[in-house]
C-alpha cells in the first residue's frame, strides 16, 4: 500500500480534533491492494469505482457507513466521529464514519444541501437468510436536483433538475421537478437568455454533457470546471454527463418510449433538436438514479421566452420578488406581502406566476374574473379557503405515490385529500369563472380512490411498513384470521405467567419478552432454587435467572410464524395499494394544479380585501397609469395609513395626441428629489404593480389603465463584482447597457442614478445622453430619477419627457420628508441636511456647507441654470441628427482654497 500520508495533504484538515480518532489510516482507496481487503471492504470499493462522483453510503448492520475518503468528507460536513474499520490483511484500518439507519433522511438532507451527491448502498437480501456476505446493491442515488422525500425538500418551492445542451449561440434546456411530475422543454439563442432563464429556475443540479468522460461527476457551487462554458452561472450544482444520451438520436428514442408516444409534435418539440437532446438527457439521469423506481413526469410542455413578461436576474433582485437584497430573506420580499395561500401547491404555484407573469390580455382577465367573484362573494371566498387548508399537497403525494416510495401516512393523507374533492365541487357549484368552474367536476376514479383507501388504511398508521399496523380488520379473510390467532396464543402467553404462579408458588415470578430472546420467564436468584425440572435455563444476571419451557417455545415460535405472516400480508396489501394509487399520478397532478390555482387567486383576493385592491384595466394601448399606487411590500411594513400613495402616468398611445403632435402623457419621467425621500420606493412600486397587473392580481392603487409591458429593467443601486474585477461603475454601465440594447417601446425602464460613480461631468452626460436615448429612440416606458438637476432641461425640449419631483418641507432648523411625488422638477438635494439626519458630526456639516456655497457661486452651470439662462456652462440644446446634443461642461473648480 502507498503511503498516502506523505504522498497527500493531511485528508483530516478542517475536521475538529476531537472528532478524528487516529490519523494514520488509508484514506485513499484507490491506493490499496485490493487483494489483501476484506471481503466486505473489497465490495465497498468495488461499488465506489462504480459511483465516483457520490459519497457512498454502505449498510452495515443498525449504521450506514462509509470509509475511506467519504469516511473523511463525511465526518467533516456532518460533524462525526472519525473512526476506523480493519479493511484487511497487513492494510491497517481504513477511514470509517456512520450514521445510523433511521436517520439516514435527516443526514442526506444536510449533504444534498451542501451540493453532494449519495449513492445508498443496502441490503437487498435478509441477514438472517444470507450465506457468507449479505447481498448489497446500490438502490438509489439522491443527488440535489432529484429529491423525492418529504422531509428533504422545501414545501413553497420547486426543486428542479435541468439539463442543457449548447450549439454555438443557440440552446436547449429541459427542466423537472421529480416531486412534483412539472416537466419542460425550451430551445432559444444567444446564450445570456440561457443564463437569465438559469437564474430564474434556481435549479438544484445542471446536468451538462462533457467530451470528457474521465471528468463525469457532479461539481458543488463554485468548483471551477473547464468542461463548463463561461455563460454558465457559478453558483449552482453541475453534473457533467457523457455525450451519448444527449445525442439526438438516443435522446428522441428515449423521449417515444418514456411517454409512449409516436410523434414528438404532439409535445410541441419536434423541431427542436437541442431541447430533445436535453430532455433525452434528463430522462436518462433520472433512469441512471432512480434505479428500478418509476419517477412519473407530465408530457413535457414546450415554451418559449417570448410567452412571458421577461425579468432578469438583476431586475428580479432589484425588485425583491422573492428575497430581499439586503441579506436574502423570503420576510420582506414581494411573495412574502402576496403570499396568502393554504397550500403548499398553492405557495408553489404562486411563486411561479410571480417568475413568469403573463401577456396575454385573455388570460390575465380569466385570472382577474375569478379574483373578482371571490372579492364578490366573502361567503364563497371564506369556505374555499377554509376546505383548501384541509387538502395535503397534492402534487409531491402523487410523486411519491407514483414512483412507489409513499408511505402509509402519505396514503392516508392523499385519501383525506381526495374526499375533500366533493366537498371543493359543492362550494365552487355555482361560480361562473374559469379558475372555479375547473374545480365543479371530480374525476369518479379520484373520488373512488380516495374511498378505498380510506377502507383498506387504518387512521393513524406506524411509519415503518414491515411490521404490521397497516390495514383495517374486515379487509382480507385471511389477514383477520392470522390476526385472531395471534390474538389467543398471545393470551395463552399472558394467562401462563399466573398459571405458573400457582404452579410454582413463586409471586414474583413473571412471564416477558425482548427482542434479543423473545419470551421467558423470570425468576428472582433468591427463588431460582424452586425453579421446576421443565424449566429450562435461558440466561443468568445479577439480580434474577430466566427461563423458557417447551410449551412456551412452541407457542412463541407460533406467534412469529404468525406475525411474520401477518406483517407480510400487510405489506404486500399496502404495495397493492400503492401501485393503484400510483396508477393515478397524472389525474391526481391534474387536480392539483386546478387547486393550486384556485388558492393562489383565493389568497390575492383575500389581500384585494383587506390591503384595499383595485381591479386594474388591462388594455392593449400603450399606457401606464396607476392612481394613488401604493409599494405592496413597504405598505404591509408600516402601520396602516401610514403610507403616502403615488400616482404615474407614462405612455401616450391611450390618450392619443394634441393638435400640435404633442403628446398627453410622457414617456420618460425625470424624477428629482433628495436622498432618502422615496424616489427608489417609487420605483419599484411602479414596477411591482405592473409585475402585479400582469400576473392577474389586483393592485395597490385606487385606480389603473396598464398596457401589457414585454420587459420590465431595473437599475438600482450596484456593488462591486470582486470575481470579475468589476467596479461599481462598470458594473452599473453593463446593466445600462443590457438595458438599452434590450428595451423596446413596450417595456417598462425603471432607473436610479445613472452616472453617479463617476466624475459630476463624466456622469452628468452619460445620464443626459441615457435618458435622450430612451426617449427618442427606444420610447419606453421610463422613470429616471437622478440627482443632476440639469435633466429637468430634457423636458423643455423633448415633448415626451416630463419632469416630477418628491416634494420636502423646508423647517428653519430642519427639512420633513413628505414623500409626495408632484409635478415640476427640483433644483436642490438636501444631501446635507441628509447628512446630519444620518448623524454626522456638526463641524463635518458647517464645512460641507461652506464648501457648497463656494461651488455654487462659482460653477457656471449652477450660474445658469438659477437666472434661467443657457449659459455657456449650462446644457446645450442644439439639435444633432439624433436629437439633442451635451454642451462642454463648465471648468471644474478649486474649492479647496475657501
Amino acid at each position: 500500500m502507498a503511503d498516502v500520508s506523505s504522498a497527500t495533504p493531511d485528508p483530516t484538515e478542517g475536521i475538529p480534533e476531537r472528532l478524528v480518532k487516529n490519523k494514520d489510516r488509508m484514506a485513499d482507496h484507490r491506493l490499496v491492494d485490493r487483494d489483501l481487503l476484506t471481503p466486505m471492504m473489497r465490495h465497498y470499493v468495488e461499488m465506489k469505482d462504480r459511483y465516483p462522483q457520490a459519497l457512498l453510503l454502505y449498510r452495515v448492520g443498525d449504521f450506514f457507513e462509509s470509509f475511506f475518503q467519504d469516511a473523511v468528507t463525511i465526518a467533516r460536513e456532518l460533524e462525526l466521529v472519525l473512526t476506523g474499520k480493519e479493511s484487511g490483511k497487513e492494510l491497517g484500518r481504513a477511514f470509517m464514519a456512520g450514521i445510523p439507519h433511521h436517520a439516514l433522511e435527516r443526514y442526506c438532507t444536510l449533504l444534498v444541501e451542501k451540493g453532494y451527491a449519495i449513492a445508498i448502498c443496502d441490503q437487498v437480501e435478509d441477514p438472517a437468510l444470507a450465506q457468507g456476505l449479505v447481498r448489497r446493491e446500490v438502490t438509489r442515488v439522491i443527488t440535489p436536483g432529484t429529491v423525492l422525500e418529504e422531509g428533504m425538500l422545501t414545501a413553497r418551492r420547486n426543486n428542479f433538475l435541468a439539463a442543457l445542451v449548447i450549439a454555438g449561440p443557440h440552446w436547449g434546456l429541459a427542466y423537472a421537478d421529480i416531486s412534483t411530475g412539472e416537466f419542460f422543454t425550451t430551445q432559444a439563442s444567444p446564450l445570456e437568455q440561457l443564463t437569465q432563464e438559469l437564474m430564474r429556475l434556481q435549479p438544484s443540479e445542471v446536468l451538462f454533457p462533457t467530451h470528457a468522460p474521465d471528468l463525469i461527476g457532479l461539481l458543488r457551487p463554485g468548483e471551477p470546471s473547464e468542461q463548463l462554458p463561461d455563460c454558465l452561472p457559478v453558483q449552482f450544482c453541475y453534473t457533467l454527463r457523457s455525450q451519448l444520451p444527449f445525442s439526438q438520436g438516443e435522446a428522441r428514442q428515449r423521449l417515444l418510449e418514456t411517454f409512449r408516444v409516436r410523434s414528438l409534435e404532439g409535445l410541441g418539440c419536434e423541431h427542436l433538436p437541442l431541447a430533445i437532446r436535453a430532455a433525452g438527457g434528463l430522462l436518462e439521469y433520472l433512469e441512471d438514479t432512480q434505479k428500478d423506481r418509476s419517477v412519473p413526469l407530465q408530457l413535457p410542455r414546450t415554451y418559449t421566452l417570448t410567452d412571458y413578461l421577461t425579468i432578469d436576474h438583476q431586475t428580479r433582485r432589484n425588485l425583491e420578488i422573492t428575497q430581499t437584497v439586503r441579506d436574502g430573506t423570503f420576510h420582506g420580499s414581494l411573495l412574502w406581502a402576496l403570499d396568502r395561500t393554504a397550500t403548499a401547491m398553492g405557495g408553489r404555484a404562486l411563486r411561479r406566476w410571480l417568475l413568469q407573469p403573463l401577456l396575454d390580455i385573455d388570460e390575465i382577465q380569466a385570472r382577474q374574473e375569478t379574483i373578482q367573484e371571490l372579492v364578490d362573494h366573502g361567503g364563497l371566498r371564506q369556505a374555499l379557503q377554509q376546505l383548501l387548508g384541509q387538502i395535503y399537497d397534492l402534487e409531491r403525494l402523487a410523486g411519491r405515490t407514483g414512483s412507489g416510495t409513499a408511505s402509509a401516512r402519505d396514503l392516508v393523507a392523499l385519501a383525506d385529500s381526495l374526499s375533500r374533492l366533493p366537498e371543493l365541487a359543492q362550494i365552487v357549484e355555482s361560480a361562473q369563472s374559469p379558475y372555479l368552474q375547473a374545480l365543479q367536476q371530480v374525476p369518479p376514479r379520484l373520488e373512488a380512490l380516495g374511498r378505498k383507501l380510506h377502507r383498506h388504511l387504518v387512521d393513524s398508521p406506524p411509519v415503518t411498513l414491515t411490521e404490521g399496523g397497516l390495514i383495517r380488520e374486515g379487509v382480507n379473510l385471511e389477514l383477520d384470521s392470522l390476526r385472531r390467532q395471534i390474538s389467543h396464543d398471545i393470551q395463552w402467553i399472558r394467562d401462563l405467567e399466573e398459571a405458573e404462579k400457582q404452579r410454582t408458588g413463586i409471586q414474583t415470578l413473571k412471564v416477558s419478552y425482548n427482542k434479543t430472546f423473545g419470551y421467558y420467564i423470570s425468576i428472582s436468584r433468591g427463588k431460582s432454587e424452586k425453579a421446576p425440572a421443565d424449566y429450562i435455563r435461558k440466561q443468568t444476571l445479577t439480580n434474577e435467572e430466566r427461563y423458557i419451557t417447551p410449551a412456551l417455545k412452541e407457542k412463541e415460535t407460533e406467534v412469529f410464524n404468525a406475525q411474520n405472516a401477518a406483517h407480510q400480508m400487510e405489506f404486500d396489501l399496502f404495495v397493492e395499494l400503492r401501485s393503484q394509487a400510483g396508477e393515478q399520478a397524472e389525474q391526481i397532478r391534474q387536480v392539483a394544479r386546478s387547486i393550486a390555482a384556485a388558492d393562489v387567486l383565493g389568497g390575492l383576493a383575500e389581500l384585494a380585501i383587506y390591503q384595499g385592491y383595485c381591479r386594474p384595466v388591462i388594455t392593449p394601448e400603450r399606457t401606464v397609469q396607476i392612481l394613488e399606487g401604493r409599494h405592496p411590500v413597504v405598505e404591509q411594513s408600516l402601520p396602516a395609513g401610514f403610507f403616502v400613495p403615488n400616482s404615474v402616468e407614462l405612455g401616450a398611445g391611450a390618450w392619443g395626441t394634441e393638435a400640435d403632435g404633442s403628446t398627453l402623457t410622457p414617456d420618460l419621467i425625470v424624477l428629482t428629489g433628495p436622498n432618502a425621500s422615496g424616489k427608489s420606493c417609487y420605483l419599484r412600486q411602479v414596477g411591482l404593480i405592473q409585475l402585479m397587473a400582469q400576473i392577474g392580481s389586483f393592485i395597490p392603487a385606487q385606480a389603473a389603465i396598464l398596457g401589457i409591458c414585454d420587459r420590465i429593467f431595473t437599475r438600482v443601486g450596484a456593488v462591486d463584482d470582486l470575481a470579475t474585477g468589476q467596479s461599481t461603475f462598470m458594473v452599473e454601465m453593463n446593466e445600462t447597457a443590457n438595458i438599452l440594447n434590450h428595451a423596446t417601446d413596450r417595456s417598462l425602464v425603471l432607473l436610479d442614478e445613472i452616472g453617479r460613480g463617476t466624475a459630476t461631468f463624466d456622469g452628468l452626460s452619460i445620464a443626459w445622453a441615457v435618458a435622450e436615448h430612451l426617449a427618442t429612440e427606444i420610447k419606453a416606458y421610463t422613470i429616471f430619477a437622478t440627482h443632476y438637476h440639469e435633466l429637468n432641461e430634457l423636458a423643455s425640449i423633448l415633448p415626451n419627457v416630463a419632469n416630477y419631483q418628491v416634494v420636502v418641507k423646508e423647517l428653519p432648523d430642519r427639512i420633513v420628508f413628505l414623500h409626495q411625488v408632484r409635478p415640476g422638477g427640483a433644483d436642490r438635494s438636501y444631501g446635507i441636511e441628509v447628512g446630519r439626519l444620518a448623524g454626522l458630526p456638526p463641524a463635518v456639516i458647517q464645512r460641507a456647507k461652506q464648501v457648497l456655497g463656494q461651488i455654487e457661486k462659482h460653477s457656471k452651470i449652477a450660474v445658469g441654470l438659477r437666472k434661467g439662462s443657457r449659459s455657456e456652462g449650462s446644457l446645450s440644446t442644439k439639435p444633432t441628427h439624433q436629437g439633442h446634443s451635451v454642451g462642454e461642461p463648465a471648468e471644474q473648480l478649486d474649492i479647496f482654497g475657501v
